[in-house]
């Protein structure tokens, strides 16, 4: 029986302790996002179901064995990775805490003395346990789980971007090749033309100047500088690639001529699926659960806490008497504390770790509003793309036309027929088939850049 006047001061602590502790509101551990019922940039077609496993879509097996090769290889992955397993050991290390605590420890030493010498010998055993009378410690370890799922969360986010950049790399590699051989190819076209004014301009022909001579070596000089600043873009994508995949650098990586398909549409699915599946928000929600346990934890902090605790040991010069258990001296303890003034400092930690539950509820709400700007930013982005392939398709095709006619008319003598006709004819439909290629590019970049806002696996 527990005598009245300790019951009384023990109920008297609790009371002084709950007082506190009512004072510090309840954190929230969840936090319902508002989201519209279909995406704005959208058409109907593309709001019926949610996309998966993009990378397929892609019809591209090279591309599909570099992302693997990423996957394996990478060097920040695999440092994402060591962390991610050094975290799962945070779980095993919280749980500790709940379970008893047990030590051991032994001692030997010598003293010498005219009469003799004399052995002492030690052997101590103790133990501890801190009863979880609120929950505050099952709160904590709690906190630690949502901390490890966050980071399973930023892991899948890692592999997801690492996918994603290798895709983009990859399709800047082949963009900047297709950018090399248009430049080779003007090149050439150029130097042919070069033979064909000085031959005119040679055998006399009439309207062929000097001044025509030196536009189009002019003109060669131009391509050979474009040319070679086209191979060193490409090497450089190369390279960039090569490092995303843990390869050394030397920009030897195969080429290719097409980037890979994309389909006609993409499947976005509904506003609410995206913050279920998006990693980075599965991570804000796993940390905003982690800071409104560590909040209840700070909490509960202000109640009384219970610990068990328990020793045995011995001390003697015959070291044979300390495996006797008969020679032992045990002692067992209850130890119930409960601070009752510390300046304000676990009252203010209760209110800071609130004010951090709030913090984390303020950034989930950014992060979700964020992704949304995102993927309607990237819906719009790839329709408006597709229609501007469809003019410059045109563009291409009417300049490619007139350069043919203007370089057959220079080249039998027209009258009207001037190489600056020619020139400005074939710059414009070189201009023309540099802009597809880079809006092609730019097309399959930002069919990436939904997928990855879409949280879609690979």
């Amino acid at each position: 029986m527990i005598p009245k006047k300790i019951a009384a001061a023990l109920g008297l602590l609790f009371i002084i302790a709950s007082c506190e502790m009512i004072a510090v509101n309840h954190p929230a551990d969840q936090w319902k996002i508002h989201t519209p019922d279909v995406w704005k940039a959208a058409n109907s077609m593309e709001s019926k179901r949610i996309a998966t496993h993009w990378l397929e879509d892609c019809q591209d097996a090279d591309l599909t064995k570099l992302v693997n090769e990423a996957m394996k290889a990478n060097q920040d992955l695999q440092a994402t990775a060591a962390r991610l397993r050094a975290a799962k050991q945070s779980p095993i290390i919280a749980r500790a805490n709940l379970l008893p605590r047990l030590n051991a420890s032994n001692s030997a030493s010598q003293s010498f003395r005219s009469d003799g010498d004399d052995d002492r010998y030690g052997l101590n055993l103790s133990a501890s346990w801190e009863i979880d009378l609120w929950g505050r410690l099952r709160d904590l370890q709690n906190a630690t789980v949502a901390d490890f799922d966050a980071a399973v969360a930023q892991f899948r986010g890692a592999r997801l971007s690492l996918a994603a950049l290798t895709t983009k790399s990859y399709a800047n590699f082949i963009s900047a090749s297709q950018q090399l051989r248009l430049a080779e190819e003007t090149q050439t076209s150029f130097e042919k033309n070069l033979r064909i004014i000085e031959r005119n301009y040679k055998a006399g022909v009439p309207n062929v100047r000097a001044l025509d001579v030196q536009l189009g070596r002019s003109n060669v000089s131009a391509a050979q500088r474009v040319s070679r600043d086209r191979q060193l873009e490409r090497d450089n994508a190369a390279r960039s690639l090569e490092i995303l995949l843990g390869r050394y650098p030397s920009a030897s990586i195969a080429q290719k001529d097409d980037l890979p398909k994309i389909s006609q549409r993409v499947a976005v699915g509904i506003p609410a699926n995206i913050i279920e599946r998006r990693p980075d928000l599965v991570a804000a929600r796993a940390r905003l659960y982690a800071s409104a346990r560590r909040a209840d934890a700070a909490r509960k902090n202000l109640l009384p806490s219970l610990s068990l605790t328990g020793s045995t040991g011995e001390t003697t010069n015959n070291f044979t008497k300390l495996l006797e258990l008969d020679s032992l001296v045990s002692q067992l303890g209850a130890n119930l504390t409960q601070n009752l003034f510390t300046g304000g400092e676990n009252p203010a930690e209760a209110r800071a770790a609130l004010e951090r539950n709030r913090a984390a509820i303020h950034d989930y709400a950014q992060l979700c509003l964020e992704a949304f700007r995102e993927i309607e930013t990237t819906l719009a982005t790839e329709h408006s793309l597709a229609e501007q392939e469809t003019f410059l398709r045109k563009e291409v095709e009417q300049a490619a036309l007139a350069e043919k006619q203007s370089e057959r008319d220079y080249s039998e003598g027209l009258e009207g027929a001037e190489i600056l006709s020619v020139l400005e004819s074939q710059r414009r439909a070189n201009n023309a088939r540099s802009s597809l290629i880079r809006l092609r590019n730019q097309r399959f970049q930002a069919r990436i850049d939904l997928h990855l806002a879409l949280g879609g696996s690979f």
